[in-house]
């Protein structure tokens, strides 16, 4: 059943907006988070470290020791 009601809230702080979150899944009401405002990052950077957590839960990972990193800094 669908409703014609849409509520907008603004929890005041991360507490609020936790449990909010967790009562809406709790209900299984369905509900979006809209962003907050604009990213202080930029969107191509954002999108390099996004692809680059997928690639490492994919598996394609390299891991390195501190002293190999030391030597790729130099």
């Amino acid at each position: 059943m669908k409703s014609a009601n849409t509520i907008i809230a603004h929890p005041s702080s991360l507490d609020k907006f936790v449990a909010l979150k967790a009562f809406m899944e709790a209900l299984k009401i369905k509900f979006e988070v809209a962003p907050s405002g604009k990213s202080p990052y930029d969107a191509e950077f954002v999108d390099v470290i996004l692809q680059g957590d997928k690639d490492l839960m994919a598996g394609k990972g390299k891991k390195i020791t501190m002293d190999e990193l030391a030597q790729l800094c130099k």
